[in-house]
């Protein structure tokens, strides 16, 4: 597939783009007016007031910020079943949010792990977990029913919680009510997260092994209440990107988890082999309204699609796919370097299409060779689909006896659909979800070979600028299961992702000096 012809074929194929390429806008675009509920952590109280202020500044959208722990937090929301936005200080409680249904896309922003503030110099000389149980120090911690930090400190303590809960000074909601407990000098030791001790000039951390595992992320999820996702998801990105609210985060101590370039409304280049097209449709116009972007579709045979990824050489290319929905595994391979991992989604049978009204009595892959047959197929280069057909030929020793009836070769099973239906062809070969959308008109056979059926993966591309948004794309395909089972696909969502440089052809597949 890497030669010069084909390359060339390619970048025709493309070129003639707007015949398989759709683009899809959803209803972004400024929002000016508007206004967006937040819930918000307080520990993050700092970079996030300041990162709706300037996008306030530049988009005229007022962030209404609610602070408190995160647990409180949680309840508030149940309660209110209002808002856009919901900053939880640690994964499990956006976990639950998820669970519960409160939210529904996540955006990871920062990582935190609890530490001992001190103040300057830490004159009680704190420097392990013993010594906060000494009977000089006082100390402030989280109360685990209300802050994030609370939970993340009793985990760590394990079987010495009790003992200091026993003696603690106070404990309060939140963690900038604890850090401002020291700072006053109510107490000699605080435990907060680490990103919060930058935020009061008069302390230090000190860091213990007890709490090194208890890192944790912060995340930002949209409320499923939420009346405008499409201006939440706008802000959730504004919030990650690493230009935008990331570079606040830094600037402020944080650890940031880079999210997407920015973009107001970002373009999403997806490449898809043809046979997902009538399942993906609708979903992606779905996708796209939610979330305020646009997705640019590329339906074509996988053999085309690689041989052009492989064209443009530079990833950094705009045109260069952020995602890839392939026909089959089997053409996965050719693009690992830029693809490393595919979630397998779907599966479908490969097998022999006829006319209901044919006057031959077809019924098995050898009746394909009989004379006068007008056979089609899809082209072995250009497509998932021929790779496969030709795979299977080869093992049956059919492969001769019925090429000498193959009178098209395409790059999709869809035009054999039409030319099956239009009366040119006696038989093809096809996907079976090709043949449900004319179920009414065509008969499907199924091809007995254990090379018949194929397994369509989604991978997101590695160093995508949309990364983030690629990867929500993935789960909302996945949400979809009914959809694709409407459409006629077997349903393989819930399976492990599989690392692409592992997927290995069958024998039938591969070429005579490998096989």
């Amino acid at each position: 597939m890497k030669n010069s012809f084909l390359i060339v074929l390619a970048v025709l194929a493309l070129g003639i783009g707007v015949l398989f390429t759709l683009h899809r806008g959803g209803t972004g675009g400024s929002e000016g007016g508007r206004t967006l509920t937040v819930y918000c952590a307080a520990g993050l109280k700092q970079p996030v007031a300041a990162i709706a202020a300037r996008y306030r500044e530049e988009f005229g959208t007022e962030i209404q910020l609610q602070y408190g722990g995160t647990g409180t937090l949680l309840s508030q929301i149940a309660l209110a079943r209002r808002g856009d936005l919901f900053i939880a200080a640690d994964g499990a409680a956006i976990q639950s949010a998820l669970d519960k249904k409160r939210v529904q896309e996540v955006i990871p922003l920062v990582r935190q792990y609890p530490v001992v503030a001190v103040a300057n110099g830490n004159p009680k000389n704190i420097a392990t977990f013993d010594d906060l149980l000494r009977d000089d120090v006082g100390v402030a911690v989280g109360n685990p029913e209300a802050a994030s930090i609370g939970k993340a400190t009793q985990r760590a303590a394990g079987d010495r919680w009790e003992a200091l809960a026993a003696k603690v000074a106070v404990m309060k909601p939140t963690v900038t009510d604890i850090a401002t407990d020291l700072r006053i000098g109510a107490v000699d030791a605080a435990i907060v997260w680490n990103s919060t001790v930058p935020q009061f000039p008069e302390s230090e951390a000190v860091r213990l092994p007890e709490f090194d595992a208890e890192s944790d992320v912060v995340n930002v999820g949209v409320l499923t209440v939420s009346k405008n996702p499409a201006a939440a998801l706008r802000f959730a990105r504004y919030l990650a990107a690493p230009e935008k609210g990331g570079a606040v985060f830094s600037e402020d101590g944080f650890d940031t988890i880079p999210g997407d370039t920015w973009a107001e409304k970002p373009d999403l280049v997806l490449y898809s082999g043809g046979v997902n097209r009538p399942a993906v449709e609708k979903i992606l116009t779905e996708f796209t309204e939610r979330e305020g972007v646009t997705v640019t579709t590329v339906f074509n045979g996988c053999g085309i699609l690689c041989t052009a990824m492989q064209a443009m050489q530079d990833a950094n290319d705009p045109k260069f796919p952020d995602a890839y929905f392939a026909c089959d595994l089997c053409f996965v391979p050719p693009v690992a370097e830029h693809f490393p991992e595919a979630f397998l989604l779907t599966e479908t049978d490969i097998g022999i299409v006829t006319r209901k009204d044919s006057p031959h009595d077809i019924r098995n892959l050898a009746d394909l060779a009989r004379d006068g047959l007008k056979v089609g197929l899809c082209n072995q280069q250009q497509s998932t689909l021929g790779f496969m057909t030709q795979g299977i030929l080869r093992s049956t020793g059919l492969e001769q006896s019925i090429r000498k009836n193959v009178v098209v070769e395409v790059p999709t099973a869809d035009f054999l659909i039409n030319q099956m239906r239009a009366g040119a062809l006696d038989a093809a070969i096809v996907y079976r979800v090709n043949a449900l959308l004319q179920s009414e008109h065509l008969n499907f056979i199924p091809i007995d070979h254990e090379g018949a059926k194929a397994v369509q993966p989604f991978a997101v591309r590695a160093d995508s600028p949309r990364h983030q948004l690629a990867k929500r794309l993935e789960a909302h395909f996945r949400a979809h299961r009914e959809a694709f089972e409407d459409a006629g696909f077997h349903w393989r969502g819930e399976e492990a992702p599989v690392k692409s440089a592992d997927i290995a052809l069958p024998p039938w597949l591969k070429p005579a000096k490998d096989r």
